[in-house]
């Protein structure tokens, strides 16, 4: 599995010459400009890092800190801060960050912090993914005891889809890629299971 980065800077030539760095080492590499740029591509399934910058206009590093990891609270955010911003770094580390980079921050340092990041979160999705299919098992037997093995497979397919529409928010494109299904045939089953993927997405949040 390749390791996404949301990488986030207001600054263009920053953003652009460190997103470069990181798509040649084999990331893949989502450039942002904004917290609510950035809002968009970050899900308890994301399967990558945030980088954040902790100075943007509007909504700052901070606070997209705090809307990651409200989202999911093991997904790692490594924030940049200014040379010798220590007292900023000490806040962002206290709330919750993975990590904290000095700007002009070296390719290889951010590349090496990436990494770390994502060895940790790769291990935090697969524990979820085995724990949600040995629930999902654990689950349709018990349902489906006496209605035998085509019963318990259908009750674990439709398990398998809500708890991936959960982690995706409900946006059904992204739960097809998970699962590794057409669209049509994903939106089929969900008409067979009579599951709404509206019922899965947060409210919006006024920014």
């Amino acid at each position: 599995m390749t390791a996404r980065v949301v990488f986030v800077d207001d600054d263009r030539d920053v953003r652009e010459a460190l997103g470069q760095s990181l798509d040649l080492a084999g990331f893949h590499v989502t450039l942002c400009k904004s917290f609510i740029e950035a809002t968009d591509h970050i899900s308890p399934a994301f399967a990558g890092v945030v980088v954040t910058d902790v100075r943007m206009p509007g909504k700052d590093g901070f606070d997209l800190l705090e809307r990651t990891l409200g989202i999911d609270a093991d997904l790692p955010v490594i924030v940049l801060t200014g040379e010798g911003d220590i007292p900023m770094a000490v806040r962002a580390m206290s709330a919750g960050a993975y990590d904290f980079l000095e700007k002009p921050c070296p390719p290889k340092q951010l590349i090496d912090a990436i990494s770390r990041a994502w060895d940790k979160r790769k291990l935090v999705l697969e524990n979820r993914r085995l724990t949600v299919e040995r629930g999902a098992i654990a689950q349709a037997r018990e349902i489906a005891a006496d209605d035998g093995l085509s019963v318990q497979l259908v009750t674990v397919e439709k398990i398998l889809i809500e708890a991936s529409l959960r982690d995706h928010l409900g946006h059904v494109s992204a739960v097809a890629e998970a699962l590794k299904l057409p669209r049509k045939t994903l939106y089929d089953k969900l008409k067979r299971h009579q599951i709404d993927p509206a019922g899965f997405r947060k409210p919006e949040k006024s920014d």
